[in-house]
């Protein structure tokens, strides 16, 4: 784990919010079939805002890491700040990330950005 930086680490070693959340508000799972990583969000929303976030990651330790951290991150904030999450937030977030490892803070953002887009739907009425 040398290549990574030590919040990276922790945030493998010590991961947030792993887990689901029971009727969520939205939901997303999003996957690479290159490497096989795969991450399910789950998303609590209130006045506008998330409020809770849960993940399960099946991966790299920095899937993992990214996974935790984005969902400290995005906690609080605005659904229309959450739909403008970059994979570049969540990396340099971490102190970086190595190059062929950057794919993780894309799936982190992706899938945070599909839970919000499923709470929408819901709320438009449409199915999950």
């Amino acid at each position: 784990m040398a290549a990574y930086s030590d919040l990276v680490v922790d945030h493998f070693e010590h991961p947030r919010n792993a887990g689901e959340i029971a009727s969520p508000d939205g939901e997303a799972t999003v996957s690479n079939p290159v490497c096989g990583d795969r991450m399910r969000v789950t998303i609590r929303v209130a006045a506008g805002k998330v409020v809770e976030v849960r993940w399960q990651t099946r991966g790299c330790p920095p899937a993992i890491a990214t996974s935790s951290f984005a969902s400290e991150l995005v906690c609080g904030w605005p659904l229309e700040r959450v739909d403008q999450l970059t994979r570049e937030e969540i990396a340099d977030g971490l102190g970086g990330l190595p190059r062929d490892k950057v794919h993780c803070s894309v799936l982190a953002a992706d899938a945070l950005r599909g839970a919000v887009g499923d709470y929408r739907r819901r709320q438009r009425g449409g199915s999950p």
